[in-house]
């Protein structure tokens, strides 16, 4: 009697290769994944957008006030007599910068509610106030805030590194 020749797996290699491949599936998936990262991303996207939005209603305010034109907290006191600022409701007015908010950490942490223990603020050379959320590289992962000018209104720039996929690496 001839026995036929066995064509296929048996169901215990494929149970096997099938548990190799889940193994795989679990340790590579979180690289490709990196969630992490675009969480960080999202959120510096969105406090972006949320300083975009308050500088807006800063200056809309400031404007109304009549004070969209002065320039710092000496024009303050020269043009208005008013060295306290802009109300804007948070209990602490601020001493605007053509109607904008200043590069000052604690200035814009104030108008906008946030605080250090969230964000990094950093100076940037030459002008520039730079924002990354705390515990990503802050050298990757921000965005520019330069302050408004008396020709410019003020802008807002993500760092792109050269050659990124993504507008910015966090």
């Amino acid at each position: 009697m001839r026995r036929a020749k066995q064509l296929g797996f048996t169901l215990i290699e494929l149970v096997v290769v099938i548990i190799i491949l889940g193994l795989l599936a679990v340790t590579a998936a979180p690289k490709f994944i990196n969630l992490q990262s675009d969480a960080k991303a999202s959120t510096l996207e969105g406090f972006r957008a949320a300083l975009q939005g308050a500088n807006t209603l800063v200056f809309s305010k400031a404007a109304v006030a009549g004070e969209e034109r002065i320039a710092d907290a000496a024009g303050w006191a020269a043009n208005t007599g008013n060295t306290a600022g802009v109300d804007i409701g948070t209990g602490t007015p601020i001493q605007t910068v053509y109607g904008y908010l200043p590069e000052d950490a604690a200035v814009i942490g104030a108008a906008m509610d946030v605080d250090s223990s969230e964000w990094v603020a950093t100076a940037v050379p030459g002008g520039g106030l730079a924002f990354s959320p705390q515990g990503a590289p802050a050298d990757t992962c921000n965005f520019v805030y330069v302050e408004a000018t008396s020709t410019t209104e003020p802008t807002y720039t993500l760092y792109t590194p050269v050659g990124a996929q993504d507008p910015f690496a966090c």
